[in-house]
């Protein structure tokens, strides 16, 4: 991760538009909805490797255009929607950047084995004695 805040914001960019919800007359007058547009293909902050990768894991976040897209509207002010927006952009893309760990398969220990094996006899034998002692119709 060699990015920091203020270069994904000179990458980033931004459309407003009104916002319905709290804020009475300040809704039909304000453009508090943010919306956060960020092209992965032309940013300079991701080696290509990277860049094919971001592309893989956001690929049902990106638009027709090819930009991630990442929409605020929760606070009354632009700035702080803004700020949100950018701070779930950086979020998205560390998580999408992160390489899961290659699992390695373990073996079954043989005193495991042997413990599983003994308790299936044991079962085995229980239910061996069941039928046989009271049979009445003989």
């Amino acid at each position: 991760m060699n990015f920091t805040k203020a270069d994904l914001q000179k990458e980033t960019n931004y459309k407003t538009s009104r916002s319905g919800g709290k804020g009475g007359q300040n809704v039909n007058k304000v453009s508090s909805k943010v919306e956060l547009l960020f092209s992965i293909g032309a940013s300079a902050l991701f080696t290509d490797e990277e860049k094919l990768l971001l592309t893989d894991k956001l690929q049902n976040r990106l638009n027709k255009d090819g930009y991630v897209q990442v929409i605020c509207d929760e606070e009354r002010s632009q700035y702080l929607n803004k700020e949100k927006a950018v701070e779930r952009l950086i979020s998205l893309l560390t998580k999408s950047l992160q390489k899961p760990k290659i699992r390695k398969p373990t073996k079954v220990s043989k005193a495991a084995k042997a413990a599983r094996l003994d308790s299936k006899k044991i079962q085995s034998a229980k239910k061996e004695g069941r039928g046989k002692r009271f049979n009445i119709s003989d």
